[in-house]
């Protein structure tokens, strides 16, 4: 992907394509549902039955559980209220491992053997992309809510089949309103230079490419950019090299806690702290990432998501509370990826009602049809790609102790930044 690649550069082409594509869509898979799952209206009986591949196991574990805690927390209400058209929904799932070759398999199994009537993406791009291949070849719809970077849109066979959607915020504007804000600043308090270090990942590294871009048009010198592989054993050296510069702002292109943690651990232990420092997902995990580097080293770390568990919205604050009252903890510990997965339930169930059945032909289409949607991070809407248009955009900061909103500046809600990451407390 080329750095200065931006999701709202595709919006004018895809809006063209969105009033044909129904028809497309419809001209391409059968009414069956495809061979994966057999098509059911409202008059059927038995179980509606959900398959999802989950990390449950390897790199990716923290946030595939997370994910499988919110898909079931999701049925567990919808099953409350007497299931989907009368009928309780089923969810199965099977462990990739973090593997791109498992999640391949695994959804081989459920489409293949399994025959399921929905399916439910994965946790990362990485998975997401090869799995909605697969879920195209057997005419199914695949909502996701953590597969928004644009190598998930780009590849052939999903380009073809418009099977995808993901109900979250594009991966590559993430980092947008940091850097709008930095714009924001006088000259002499911008940032004077920045380090972007970044995971060999399709999720981790469009946004921090983009701010890069952007930051340098504004004046910001780089005094470091490079991937490193998403492998914990070769974390320490990038980081050493990144404190070695002595930036003033540094962009992390992660996927999880521990990438995150490596990075703020060699940091410290080099009496390293840059003025300011954003990653690109890790912060976000609430109890999750200040249980492995504490509260206190926490404190001014930013993040930027689509949802927060303070969103001043009424749908997730009653999951929020569900949650805490199933799992434990409190309010800002609710792992954000909860969110995501409570959210692609949502839009399968408000697809499923819509259309009468689990015809994944006339889901596609349906989801395709400019309809707006609302769910526990906000609003929904897929372009002609699948990917949300109307997604919330926020940026977060770790402050005393709690995971508090504070970009857009002018969004209800938010608080004052930060401008200075205080020091490391070991």
């Amino acid at each position: 992907m080329k750095p200065d690649y931006c999701w709202f550069h595709r919006s004018a082409f895809v809006k063209g394509a969105v009033a044909v594509l129904g028809a497309s869509v419809l001209a391409a898979c059968t009414g069956s549902g495809g061979p994966g799952g057999t098509a059911t209206t409202a008059g059927s009986t038995g179980p509606i039955t959900i398959g999802a591949s989950l990390s449950r196991t390897g790199d990716f574990s923290a946030d595939g559980q997370a994910f499988e805690k919110g898909y079931k927390l999701w049925a567990e209400d919808v099953n409350a209220r007497g299931g989907l058209l009368g009928r309780k929904v089923k969810l199965t799932f099977l462990d990739d491992a973090s593997s791109p070759n498992q999640v391949v398999s695994n959804y081989q199994t459920l489409f293949g053997k399994d025959h399921v009537d929905l399916a439910f993406g994965p946790f990362s791009s990485l998975l997401t992309a090869p799995a909605a291949s697969v879920a195209a070849r057997y005419g199914m719809a695949f909502v996701e809510g953590a597969g928004g970077a644009p190598s998930v849109f780009d590849t052939p066979s999903n380009q073809a089949d418009h099977n995808v959607f993901d109900v979250s915020l594009p991966v590559a504007d993430e980092m947008i309103p940091f850097v709008n804000w930095i714009r924001s600043l006088p000259a002499n308090e911008r940032p004077k230079t920045a380090a972007y270090p970044m995971a060999q990942d399709p999720f981790a590294d469009p946004p921090v490419q983009l701010a890069q871009t952007e930051l340098q048009k504004l004046g910001v010198q780089t005094v470091y950019s490079k991937v490193f592989p998403e492998q914990v054993a070769d974390y320490k050296g990038p980081a050493d090299r990144v404190a070695a510069t002595g930036a003033q702002l540094v962009v992390l292109g992660s996927t999880d806690v521990p990438t995150v943690a490596a990075f703020m651990q060699a940091f410290e232990q080099r009496h390293y702290k840059p003025k300011l420092f954003i990653a690109a997902a890790g912060p976000d995990q609430g109890g999750a990432f200040t249980s492995a580097v504490g509260t206190g080293n926490a404190a001014g770390m930013m993040v930027p998501d689509g949802w927060y568990p303070g969103y001043a919205n009424a749908q997730s604050k009653q999951m929020v509370r569900k949650y805490v009252a199933q799992y434990g903890g409190s309010p800002s510990g609710v792992n954000a990826d909860v969110a995501e997965a409570y959210s692609v339930g949502q839009v399968i169930a408000l697809a499923v009602t819509a259309t009468g059945g689990t015809d994944n032909a006339k889901i596609i289409s349906y989801l395709h049809s400019d309809v707006p949607l609302d769910t526990v991070q906000g609003p929904v809407k897929f372009d002609a790609l699948g990917e949300n248009g109307a997604a919330a955009t926020f940026v977060f900061q770790w402050q005393n102790g709690s995971f508090s909103q504070v970009l857009p500046a002018s969004t209800t809600g938010s608080v004052s930044i930060l401008a200075t990451k205080p020091p490391w407390t070991s």
